[in-house]
This record gives structure tokens, sequence and C-alpha cells, in this order.
């Protein structure tokens, strides 16, 4: 304990010294289990980890008008143990530079139209393999998202820009960019993106009935979680080579898959 801490607490009377003593070395104050989600810097280096991507921040994309929206504090869940693939269902034919503009124009929808509290989606990639914050509350942590409904706990959610039904390219730079992040943000939790994980479904609207646990690939398509085509059957078809590619970058040999992440009580209805 710093010697400052325990100048501290000589100054305090007798039973709040030791009371304040207590509670220090139990480490209540810990975020990891106040349920915040623990720093990444905080934790123990996870067996197969891969390195974190560059990753643009949000100051990047959010204007004036969209940094002054009034948002409640990011909520957190106690790691990531499966992404959730999305397009945006927008043009595919834009320039690079337009991709902050493009992301500021669905976030004024979701929390415009939609009237959500922050975008949905944790990160968002362009074309040109460029990553993008999305939803606020810091990269490394287990950050609550809303981009599957029943399946945002223990979940992130990355969005391709662009729309990939059948018969569309999509572009190998956003889908090495989208195996890099799943590698690393995966990596955090030494899951196999090549695994299964269980989760619980928090709403009757997904495709499995509320408090139901489901078994998903650790990379999934939206579709598997949600009643809908998103990702699109293009980049649907990609999944199994960014799963087998996240694992390489987190040095992992060929091996069976094994389910990841024991089922827990989720909440919430986005």
């Amino acid at each position: 304990m710093p010697s400052a801490v325990l100048v501290l607490l000589g100054a305090l009377p007798g039973l709040t010294a030791v009371l304040a003593l207590a509670l220090f070395a139990r480490g209540v104050e810990r975020p990891g289990e106040l349920g915040l989600g623990q720093p990444a810097a905080d934790r123990p280096q996870p067996a197969h980890h891969a390195p974190r991507p560059r990753i643009v921040p949000r100051s990047a994309w959010l204007d004036r008008t969209a940094a002054a929206h009034s948002q409640p504090p990011p909520r957190y869940d106690d790691k990531v143990v499966a992404v959730f693939v999305h397009h945006t269902d927008s043009p595919n034919h834009y320039d690079c530079a337009e991709a902050p503009r493009i992301i500021r124009d669905l976030y004024a929808g979701q929390t415009g139209l939609r009237r959500w509290d922050d975008i949905g989606y944790n990160f968002l990639v362009d074309r040109c393999g460029t990553i993008y914050e999305g939803r606020a509350g810091g990269v490394e942590r287990p950050v609550t998202g809303a981009h599957t409904q029943g399946f945002n706990h223990r979940t992130t959610g990355i969005a391709a820009l662009g729309t990939f039904t059948a018969g569309v390219d999509v572009p190998r730079a956003m889908t090495d960019a989208i195996a890099a992040l799943t590698a690393w943000k995966l990596g955090l939790a030494d899951v196999d993106p090549r695994s299964r994980a269980r989760l619980v479904s928090s709403n009757g609207l997904s495709r499995y009935k509320a408090g139901s646990t489901a078994t998903l690939p650790a990379v999934a398509g939206h579709g598997e979680g949600f009643m809908t085509s998103c990702p699109g059957a293009a980049l649907t078809a990609r999944l199994p080579e960014i799963r087998q590619s996240a694992a390489r970058l987190q040095g992992r040999v060929p091996a069976r898959p094994v389910a990841t992440g024991a089922p827990q009580a989720t909440h919430g209805t986005r």
C-alpha cells in the first residue's frame, strides 16, 4: 500500500481508519468489480492476443452540434466474448475522406429519428480499411452497444460502411481491418475468433426469446441474432475468412472451436 495512503489513514479516527483499510484491502473501488469494465492496462495479458490496430477517435467525425448532444454515461459489461458484424446500408462508392461525414449522418439518424442516446455501433470501418471509434466509452473497454437487439451485452458491434448484398464486391482492405479489430478486441478476453459464444437474449424481439441462451459464432453476422439480412450476403460470405485471419493474428494454431462466455443475466431493451 502506498505510504501516502497510510498517512491519510493514520489521520482518521480509529474505527473509521479500520473500515477504510478493510475496504481498500478488498478493492471495492476496482472498476471490474463494480461492473464498469476493467481497463485493459489493468488486466493480465491474455495467452492469445493481437496488437491494437489504429483506431480513429470519435472527435474525427463529431461536429459541434453532435458533440453537444446530451447522453447518459456509457454502460459496460465484464468482457467482450463475441463480435457482431454489420453493414450500414449506405452507398459504396464514396471517397474515404467522406467517411467521417457518413458516420456523422448515421449518428444523426440514430440519435434523432430513433432517439437513441448515441450511435449504436462500437466501431465502423470504411472501404479503405480505416477503423473509427463509434459508441462512446473507450475502445479498450467492454462498452455495451446498441447494435444487435437482444445481444448487446458482452459483444461489440463492427459496422462496414456500405451495402454488401449478393454480388457486391467487399474491399479486401475492409475485411482485413475487420479481422485485425476482431483479433485485438476478442484477444483482450482470450477468445478464439473461430469459437462459439454462449449469449443470453435480453429481448424477445431477437431471434431468441428473452432469457434464453443462444450459442452463436464468436464472429457473427447481425442476422445471427436478429431477423435481418444484415450484413448482406457478400459480407456474410467473407466471415469465415475474417475468423481465420483474426485467429492467425492472435497467433493461434488450427484447433477445434470451443464455446466461450458463460451464460449471464442481461438487461436492456436494445
